[in-house]
């Protein structure tokens, strides 16, 4: 019933002028054909996207019928039929109390779940719902607090996982940082296809941003940054011990910092290169006593920055 209830609430919101004063530009017109290619992301598990075809700046849910000309019983008609409209998205406001009281709470939880399952775990939320109350969101205005909403959520999640990680023994910190690693990178495969509405239009439209972009970032400023000079000198041993760890969670770590920020090679090339094509130049035999001197310098200022084997 709940969720029937968030269905009627708000249905008209998008019947409205898309370009506001929040930012909610809708100048994207026939967007909602194309949410299930493969630019919206794997919405397999959510619904098929609300039609939001435009014409002229409004949604053709708001476009007037009647005939051509500018008089007549077409003109007559398109102003019963805008009137129409606009009681019906009045009558559906959502405010920014509903809003915190009953939109962001649903998606509060529904993050929660995302950012802490594990891998094969089966999640008892509708994406469907999730999906709806997102777009509605967005239809009434509420894009730029909902962007900030989500940064905070996922900065305040991020700061406990670094927490965590600063926490662990030197033996399980290189599996732990993988999970850590794993588990958000799949939860940003439901995330970022869930708030596409708002991607579209607002983030990519007036912060000339994308949102994956910035909750990758997000985990390398908060995670990642953090641990990088921990990480490295037991990846380096790990390296040089056989079965210390296994060989699919040293391939996950180091290309997982290579997306991150594609500058960490140069801090062990070598390690890099086995996992990450065309990494170093080809190699010449005349210059290999040099490779070895490279990495023998590199151990040596790890260590004198307080890292030892």
């Amino acid at each position: 019933m709940e969720e029937e209830s968030m269905e009627e609430e708000g249905s008209g919101g998008c019947e409205a002028m898309m370009d506001d004063q929040n930012h909610n530009n809708w100048g994207a017109g026939g967007y909602g054909r194309h949410l299930l290619g493969p630019a919206g992301g794997d919405l397999s598990h959510g619904p098929a996207a609300p039609e939001i075809p435009e014409h002229n700046g409004v949604l053709r849910g708001c476009e007037a019928g009647g005939g051509p000309g500018k008089g007549g019983t077409g003109a007559i008609a398109a102003t019963i039929n805008i009137n129409a409209s606009t009681s019906k998205f009045l009558m559906n406001v959502i405010t920014i109390e509903d809003y915190k009281s009953t939109y962001w709470p649903k998606l509060d939880s529904a993050i929660d779940q995302l950012l802490t399952q594990s891998p094969g775990d089966y999640i008892p939320i509708s994406y469907e719902q999730i999906y709806s109350c997102v777009y509605k969101c967005v239809c009434q205005q509420h894009s730029e607090q909902m962007y900030s909403d989500l940064i905070k959520k996922i900065t305040n999640h991020l700061e406990r996982v670094s927490k965590e990680l600063q926490a662990s023994p030197p033996d399980l910190y290189i599996e732990r940082f993988n999970i850590a690693l794993g588990q958000y990178m799949g939860a940003l495969q439901s995330i970022v296809p869930l708030f596409i509405y708002m991607n579209k239009f607002y983030i990519e439209t007036k912060l000339n941003r994308d949102l994956k972009d910035d909750l990758i970032k997000l985990f390398t400023e908060h995670v990642a940054e953090k641990h990088i000079y921990n990480l490295m000198p037991l990846l380096l041993e790990a390296q040089s011990t056989p079965f210390q760890i296994t060989p699919s969670t040293m391939a996950n770590i180091v290309k997982g910092l290579y997306t991150l920020r594609p500058e960490w090679v140069q801090m062990a090339p070598a390690l890099f290169s086995k996992f990450i094509p065309n990494i170093l130049p080809p190699a010449v035999e005349s210059e290999l006593q040099e490779y070895a001197a490279q990495d023998q310098k590199l151990q040596r200022e790890l260590m004198q920055n307080g890292f030892t084997r």
